[in-house]
């Protein structure tokens, strides 16, 4: 197995505090090193949604150490997916990058009862677009 990351993902968001931080959460975990994972927002929140992380963490993903990022250019150019969340963001469009919008509850301002299945949600996106990277690579 090689030692670079075989595609890298991009996961926007307008706060990447929630949504985007879940879905970066799941694919390091699920993918590991196979797949270089970025995420930010247009306008970043001071931290991570506390719901959020305690969603994760009953999953067994830490995300407490992660911060808020904001969108740049060059992220979005360096990611073969961008993938935005249901935020009508006005993401940089790049030829050659596959662009998806994953429309998800916003998970701001809900307790955690109310975040679970937005991760659950999120955990099957990212177990088919897992699939869909390694069929490409095989193809």
């Amino acid at each position: 197995m090689s030692s670079s990351p075989l595609a890298s993902v991009l996961f926007v968001c307008v706060h990447n505090a929630g949504r985007s931080q879940m879905a970066a959460g799941f694919l390091n975990h699920l993918a590991g090193d196979r797949i270089e994972v970025r995420s930010a927002g247009s306008i970043p929140g001071d931290q991570v949604n506390p719901a959020a992380v305690e969603a994760m963490k009953e999953v067994g993903v830490d995300i407490a150490d992660q911060k808020p990022k904001i969108l740049t250019t060059e992220a979005v150019q360096a990611s073969d997916y961008v993938i935005t969340m249901g935020c009508g963001d006005a993401c940089p469009i790049f030829p050659g990058k596959k662009y998806l919008d994953w429309a998800l509850e916003d998970p701001a301002g809900k307790g955690v009862e109310s975040v679970r299945p937005i991760r659950d949600e999120i955990k099957t996106r990212i177990e088919a677009l897992i699939a869909e990277i390694d069929a490409q690579q095989e193809a």
